[in-house]
């Protein structure tokens, strides 16, 4: 294969893609903004599915060295409402198929399994055009460029890429979530830590929910959402994180004590996560020479599906083109059809979760939505 193929973004997405077309002999280089590997945190826990995650490490050889990174009894789940009262509680019994992992670690082993010159970090993108004939030209904002035959999108919300295919651009989603952290729960936090138990909870209500999970290190990491407009958020001065957590914790002066302790005894400066999404179907014509994957190409509401679909479409394209090594837009079109469908149908499952989660009938319509997954599993 003579066509070189530059990913910009070495999230889990262009790692993947990376890796794939590795396995099957076909060089790529990926350029990532962050200067290195460790240069900021790379998030929490992630369960990965069996029907698209795994899949993807599947195909990039990786299945065992995933294995040896899950987090075992994680996928215990439970529901509370609000006064603390558990509505659901389902144990991991180890036959789960979405297993949880550090975000952090799975990146890592995608990193380990690639050449060392195949990521060129801190290589931040100013823009992207085209030059006719397919090909593409980027140039980061240290003013080097680099010119390719195949410009792949890996690059997140806000993608650089994404303007040479569409003019979609991610609208605010209604909510936003402030993000915390309790270390060394079960002795220093422990009401908190016994509400959230061994895996994951969710308190949902209207127009509020606080979504917790246990991490590695007895770490608690919550995500307390909020159906507010973005200037509400705007308001709050998220620099004095006394101020802003006081703020939050006014939202929920009515819960539980030990679902409020997720907020009021953060022991990291609460972050807001506004979200952010595409239009539900978003896709493009076929432009010659470039592509896009995950967020970059198809941003929803959070489902629990980004990084899994992130991973899938890499896996996938990268096998479409090693199907295709002579013919690459034939790859991208097999890629794009199959791609377009698959995002609009996890777009409109995140929307409808959504509306479980923060609706007029939360929490009991996220019980019954559960109660009816198993009954037709």
């Amino acid at each position: 294969m003579t066509t070189d193929i530059t990913i910009i973004g070495a999230g889990l997405g262009g790692l993947t893609l990376a890796r794939v077309l590795h396995v099957h002999g076909i060089p790529s280089t990926v350029y990532e903004a962050e200067t290195s590997p460790t240069a900021r945190m790379q998030g929490g826990l992630l369960d990965i599915h069996d029907y698209n995650g795994q899949l993807a490490l599947q195909a990039a050889g990786l299945i065992d060295a995933f294995r040896g990174l899950i987090l075992e009894g994680r996928q215990a789940m439970r529901v509370l409402d609000r006064d603390g009262t558990v509505l659901l509680d389902k144990a991991d019994d180890g036959t789960g198929g979405r297993p949880e992992v550090q975000r952090g670690e799975l990146r890592r082993i995608l990193l380990d399994s690639l050449p060392a010159d195949t990521v060129r970090w801190g290589h931040k993108v100013s823009s992207t055009r085209a030059l006719g004939e397919g090909r593409h030209e980027v140039t980061f904002t240290d003013g080097s460029t680099t010119v390719t035959s195949l410009l792949v999108g890996a690059d997140g919300a806000w993608s650089r890429v994404r303007p040479l295919l569409s003019t979609a651009a991610p609208e605010y989603a209604d909510t936003s979530v402030v993000e915390t952290y309790l270390f060394h729960a079960d002795t220093r936090h422990p009401a908190a830590a016994k509400a959230v138990g061994g895996g994951s909870m969710i308190v949902p209500a209207r127009g509020r929910e606080i979504f917790a999970h246990r991490e590695s290190g007895d770490t608690l990491h919550a995500y307390v959402g909020l159906a507010k407009p973005q200037e509400w958020f705007d308001a709050i001065d998220f620099t004095d994180a006394a101020a802003a957590t006081q703020r939050i914790a006014k939202e929920f002066d009515d819960w539980a004590p030990e679902l409020t302790a997720l907020i009021t005894e953060s022991d990291t400066v609460p972050v807001l996560r506004p979200r952010f999404a595409l239009p539900t179907g978003h896709r493009w014509d076929r432009v010659p020479g470039v592509t896009l994957l995950g967020d970059a190409a198809h941003l929803s509401v959070s489902n629990g599906e980004g990084a899994n679909l992130a991973m899938y479409d890499g896996a996938e394209l990268g096998k479409a083109i090693a199907a295709h090594p002579d013919d690459v837009e034939r790859a991208l079109t097999v890629y794009e059809q199959i791609m377009f469908p698959r995002s609009t149908e996890a777009a409109a499952d995140g929307m409808q979760l959504n509306e479980l989660l923060f609706g007029d009938d939360a929490p009991h319509s996220l019980i019954a939505a559960f109660i009816e997954d198993e009954e037709t599993a």
